[in-house]
């Protein structure tokens, strides 16, 4: 960098820089005493810096969902018939009467203005009523209860909420990016807790150091499961957790934004069920996929009192809040009910999604009973590959898009993920693509670029 730009330097005059480069100012600096004394004249303007992502930008891993999306645009310009069950975008509309309460709630002009830091009043008193009907869990409205813009945006604030760069935080793998992406951003140290299939995708609490332990700010949690459908069949579980909570003085996340899409009679829990659990847990929820309201960006978190009003408190700086039109519609989607009628139609696109992948395909997936995911290992011809190579040329080969499990954390590696958000007819169209694709000898892992 020193010597040979500064030597072309002195044998210029005059450096021309084009309007609109810039350059930055260390670029110019060398080891030698003299360089500090040279005058550059510049013929267009002044000399500043040069623009580049923050160290927390450039440490978050490779969003994969943005290469499968350049991939999509790449198959669809070569004439593939893209069947998407990449993204968890729920395809069902919003039921009628949720569109229509939102329609009344904006003609008021109350409503065109900053909704309250903490949500209306009315959602905040719907969420706890839901709560209450839903799991028995009493909660503050007034205390206990924070409207968001969507869950995702509250998991990734909590976290400059409560703790500092360098905090030890327990993050499971694979898992919601929102939850893997966090440590990056907030500079806090995550401890990977690796979801196994032999322990059926639940967070080892004995396999986690003790030193990890003693040292954590914060442990995540999320059940019904985001990638692998895993669920808690015991309830005792949540108790262990709460435990360790207590012993070690950590906050629980609970993430339970799929608890209303279960399947086969199995009913998801609240970690706010246990006594004491404000004490040391905080649970978000939404109402994307239980209502179809994914566009909407409204969630909510509740419990502890005093990381509802952290959180509150480093939200105020940044947003207003969802728009109180917004709230309302989510007001009497709380109220109206219609969760098991969206839970059925997962449930038996799931049914219908495995079924046909071991008849077309031959590739046996297990069938969750919760979320709206199917978690699959690679097919056996592609043992030896890499969950991103595959879904490349699955989607490039047969336009059928899949997720990656490397989408969700190194612990995802061997697997991916099979959104149901397509109709029962295309499911089975992309399992008889699948099948297909997998028959062809050319798609052996040896032959993969």
């Amino acid at each position: 960098m020193g010597k040979p730009i500064l030597g072309h330097l002195l044998r210029c005059s005059f450096l021309d820089v084009p309007q609109g480069v810039r350059l930055r100012r260390s670029a110019l600096h060398t080891a030698s005493t003299s360089a500090s004394q040279m005058v550059i004249l510049f013929r267009h303007g002044p000399l500043i810096p040069l623009f580049e992502p923050s160290k927390a930008i450039s440490d978050l891993p490779p969003y994969l969902f943005v290469r499968l999306v350049e991939l999509k645009r790449v198959a669809k310009n070569q004439g593939k018939d893209i069947i998407d069950l990449g993204m968890g975008n729920p395809d069902l509309p919003t039921a009628p009467h949720i569109i229509s309460a939102l329609h009344d709630s904006s003609r008021d002009s109350l409503t065109h203005r900053y909704p309250p830091n903490k949500g209306t009043s009315e959602f905040l008193e719907a969420v706890s009523i839901f709560y209450k009907r839903r799991f028995n869990v009493t909660v503050d409205p007034t205390s206990e209860v924070l409207a968001l813009i969507g869950s995702k945006e509250g998991l990734g604030h909590i976290f400059f909420a409560i703790t500092n760069p360098g905090d030890t935080v327990i993050i499971p793998s694979p898992a919601y990016p929102a939850h893997t992406n966090a440590p990056y951003l907030s500079r806090t140290k995550p401890y990977w807790a690796v979801l196994e299939e032999k322990n059926n995708f639940l967070v080892d609490f004995a396999g986690i150091p003790e030193k990890v332990l003693r040292k954590a700010k914060l442990m995540i949690l999320n059940y019904p499961n985001n990638p692998t459908g895993a669920v808690i069949e015991d309830k005792n579980y949540l108790k262990e957790a709460l435990r360790l909570a207590k012993k070690h003085g950590f906050l629980l996340i609970y993430d339970n934004a799929y608890s209303e899409i279960t399947f086969d009679g199995y009913r998801a829990p609240s970690i706010l069920e246990f006594p004491d659990a404000k004490k040391y847990a905080v649970e978000f929820n939404s109402l994307s996929k239980t209502y179809s309201m994914a566009g909407w960006r409204l969630g909510y978190v509740l419990g502890n009192a005093k990381v509802i009003k952290f959180l509150e408190k480093f939200k105020s700086f940044l947003d207003y809040g969802a728009p109180a039109f917004t709230q309302h519609a989510g007001v009497i989607a709380l109220k109206g009910g219609g969760e098991e009628h969206v839970a059925k139609v997962y449930e038996k696109r799931r049914d219908v999604l495995v079924e046909a992948l071991a008849a077309y395909a031959n590739w046996d997936v297990p069938k969750p009973k919760g979320s709206m995911y199917l978690w699959a290992k690679l097919p056996k011809e592609f043992s030896r590959s890499t969950s991103l190579k595959f879904a490349e040329k699955l989607l490039l080969d047969t336009g059928v898009c899949v997720s990656p499990g490397t989408g969700f954390g190194a612990g995802g590696e061997g697997f991916v993920r099979i959104a149901l958000v397509d109709c029962e007819e295309r499911l089975r169209e992309a399992a008889q693509r699948i099948g297909t694709f997998l028959k062809s000898p050319k798609k052996q892992p040896a032959r993969l670029p």
